[in-house]
């Protein structure tokens, strides 16, 4: 059977539900994005299934992106959020897996790049929360950035049972030019086995009027240099990435920053990995 091509990583919100305060500022993400506006652009792409991602805190945009999985073909898997610090963790994350598209649910979020304690992964409330999602063999998408790096090493080694895998490549400053600080801290967290990675948000990183290729291939090279092409997964960011350009600019830059390694390394990222490390229930 022909591998899936998998987008790991990408957005819907509908506004007339739900605010989203994030975007505040960003005139080109101030409307809601459907299934239907995303369908398009995956068809161009050549992709087969994606990933949707949660958005805010909220633990109702969970249970909607899972109904709405339910019933959508193209999404294959569902990266939700609970609190990891409620003492109800277990009891709403065995809702949310019994409930509509429950299975679905393949990861947990939060944000824990603006937590103003950029130790906040490894207090003890959060380490049993994160317990809990690995006992329910879900894994955990850490949304990081340098200044909380250290963190994400250090809960990666406290809890080897958990699957977690690392967004936008740990949202180095590619527009600062933070190549050198954010390399030794992409090392330390690769040389942990139990954490993948995905080539995502680089473009908004990096300036997003005027980014070229040569800007994000360093940072993509050390990547998969650092993970190996069966820990890195592809994902678009969509439709964040509509301010670097959209979904055909940052497919067509995957493509070419993967374009020479080995047909069996490019199946990996594209669709592989994704499949391996959040570990849908079935072949959909």
């Amino acid at each position: 059977m022909t591998p899936m091509r998998v987008d790991a990583h990408h957005h819907l919100w509908d506004l007339s539900v739900r605010d989203q305060p994030w975007t505040a500022g960003m005139p080109a993400l101030r409307r809601s994005f459907s299934v239907d506006d995303l369908r398009p652009e995956l068809a161009s792409a050549g992709i087969d299934a994606t990933v949707v991602v949660q958005t805010v805190g909220v633990l109702a945009e969970t249970e909607e992106l899972l109904a709405l999985a339910a019933g959508e073909p193209l999404i294959t898997g569902v990266v939700g959020w609970v609190d990891l610090t409620s003492p109800s963790i277990a009891d709403d994350l065995d809702r949310l897996q019994d409930g509509p598209g429950g299975d679905r649910l393949v990861a947990i979020r939060n944000g824990a790049q603006d937590e103003p304690d950029p130790r906040w992964l490894m207090r003890p409330d959060v380490l049993n929360g994160l317990r809990q999602v690995a006992a329910r063999e879900l894994a955990y998408d850490l949304l990081v950035r340098p200044p909380q790096f250290a963190a994400a090493v250090d809960v990666v080694g406290e809890l080897p049972e958990v699957t977690f895998v690392l967004d936008h490549a740990g949202k180095p400053d590619i527009a600062g030019g933070g190549f050198d600080v954010w390399q030794p801290l992409l090392q330390r967290l690769a040389g942990r086995a139990n954490v993948s990675v995905k080539l995502s948000g680089l473009v908004t990183e990096a300036d997003v009027d005027h980014w070229t290729t040569a800007d994000i291939r360093p940072y993509a090279e050390q990547l998969i240099t650092s993970f190996g092409p069966d820990r890195v997964m592809y994902g678009s960011d969509w439709p964040v990435c509509n301010l670097a350009g959209g979904y055909p600019r940052v497919a067509a830059l995957a493509a070419e920053l993967i374009s020479e390694l080995s047909l069996d390394e490019q199946k990996m990222i594209m669709g592989g990995t994704a499949e391996r490390w959040y570990r849908w229930k079935d072949a959909r």
